[in-house]
């Protein structure tokens, strides 16, 4: 089933030159890019997007992180875009993410945070975050 996903690569992935390289194993996965754009994180809409953290005594740490440096945020689209991405990723936690994935191979092990990217887990978070990021005029 073809479907899209949004992905956020976040400061983290910036910072250590790695935009391209995450982008090109997405695009090796068959994954094609709908929409792409730098973006600051503003606080609006960092408590809409992290609404289920937003009680967690480290929201506040999230928060500053996400807006240190501008992310790019895109949209994905391909078979079973949504499961695709976030097995190219691997798990959240870099440290149980094996080597081979794009966790694995270039989060933090230590600071969960610092995972390199944010990815949709369902079809209707896909659905809300491509909204909450780009117009649909945005979405090619």
């Amino acid at each position: 089933m073809t479907e899209k996903t949004l992905v956020i690569l976040k400061p983290d992935c910036m910072e250590k030159k790695l935009a391209g390289t995450v982008l090109a194993r997405f695009e090796a996965a068959d994954l094609e890019v709908k929409a792409c754009k730098m973006i600051r994180m503003t606080d609006p809409v960092l408590r809409e997007h992290y609404a289920h953290l937003i009680d967690k005594p480290f929201f506040g740490f999230l928060s500053n992180y996400m807006k240190r440096n501008p992310v790019i945020v895109l949209v994905l689209e391909g078979e079973n875009a949504i499961a695709t991405t976030r097995k190219i990723l691997g798990p959240t936690k870099s440290a149980d993410a094996p080597a081979g994935t794009i966790r694995g191979d270039f989060g933090d092990k230590e600071i969960v945070t610092f995972n390199i990217c944010h990815a949709s887990d369902s079809p209707e978070s896909a659905t809300a975050e491509i909204s909450r990021f780009f117009k649909p005029e945005e979405v090619f």
